[in-house]
């Protein structure tokens, strides 16, 4: 059983492309190796602790929706170790539970976020100007409240630092119209199918992130989908309008760090044992709500 938590994993004699915040990504040739690696990320840091479970949960939330929306075309081609190929399986205690071999696209430059809620920035955007990324909203809403209707909100990718909000003439003049529509209408479907779903389970997906990209001239979705890291969940018996509810990810951590002398730039301070120990149960939670089973362990 999995129990150390992986902060970095190195797979001798398989190219890595890149080391991204949480993932490892290493090129099998026709397809991508895609390893959700324990580590942790806030204020666009990394910090120096790994949550246990973390990556498993992350790479087995992301299985379980692509496979329930089977009928999107998705980047998914197996999380099931015992069928990674054969230069894979020396590697096989390692990768098991926290890997998936996905399609290589070429990724869209523009991510499409869906909000559901007023949270996060959307909520201080609509406190200065009853607005969320120029969409106006009605007057009234107060913290944690639910939209009239969801609202697709793209913003461009930042290789470093934060995401830049764009408006949809932005997103069409970067896709191209057809294209824009497309992934918004595709953004809207996935995150209202999965926000029922999650209901039914007792969260509440305030607002999620997805990336799309292009093969053979077919649009997928891919990366990951409706996780904890790109997506706000809120426990649906704690949510109350006009308050910040919990979450189900690394709400714990933050909440810690915002108590330190701490300037938010590397490095980053190290994480009590507590802090760990509760953020881990949040993801593991949200695992099991949402799949209605237990994380699958090497």
């Amino acid at each position: 059983m999995q129990t150390a938590a992986q902060s970095f994993v190195d797979l001798p004699g398989i190219q890595k492309l890149r080391s991204g915040k949480v993932r490892e990504v290493f090129d099998l040739g026709q397809t991508l190796l895609f390893v959700a690696t324990d580590r942790i990320s806030a204020f666009d840091v990394i910090l120096p602790d790994p949550i246990p479970h973390k990556g498993a949960v992350l790479n087995q939330i992301s299985a379980f929706w692509f496979k329930r929306f089977d009928d999107i075309k998705n980047h998914f081609v197996t999380a099931d170790a015992e069928q990674f190929p054969e230069e894979l399986q020396q590697f096989r205690e390692q990768l098991a539970g926290r890997s998936m071999i996905v399609k290589k696209t070429k990724p869209l430059p523009v991510e499409c976020v869906v909000r559901g809620y007023l949270a996060g920035s959307g909520w201080k955007e609509y406190q200065e100007s009853q607005s969320v990324c120029g969409i106006k909203l009605p007057a009234g809403l107060k913290q944690a409240s639910q939209l009239p209707e969801s609202i697709f909100t793209p913003a461009t990718k930042a290789e470093e630092g934060h995401d830049e909000n764009i408006d949809m003439n932005r997103c069409a003049t970067i896709l191209g119209e057809e294209l824009a529509d497309r992934v918004k209408a595709l953004s809207l479907e996935i995150y209202s199918r999965g926000r029922d779903h999650a209901a039914q389970r007792g969260i509440i997906v305030a607002d999620t992130k997805f990336e799309f990209g292009m093969v053979d001239g077919d649009l997928l979705l891919i990366d990951e989908c409706l996780t904890p890291d790109s997506s706000r969940f809120w426990p649906k018996d704690q949510y109350v309008v006009g308050q910040s509810p919990p979450s189900f990810d690394k709400q714990f951590v933050r909440d810690y760090l915002e108590t330190l002398d701490w300037d938010k730039t590397p490095p980053a301070p190290r994480l009590p044992k507590n802090v760990i120990e509760k953020t881990s149960a949040k993801y593991l939670e949200a695992f099991r709500r949402l799949t209605g089973s237990e994380l699958a362990t090497a």
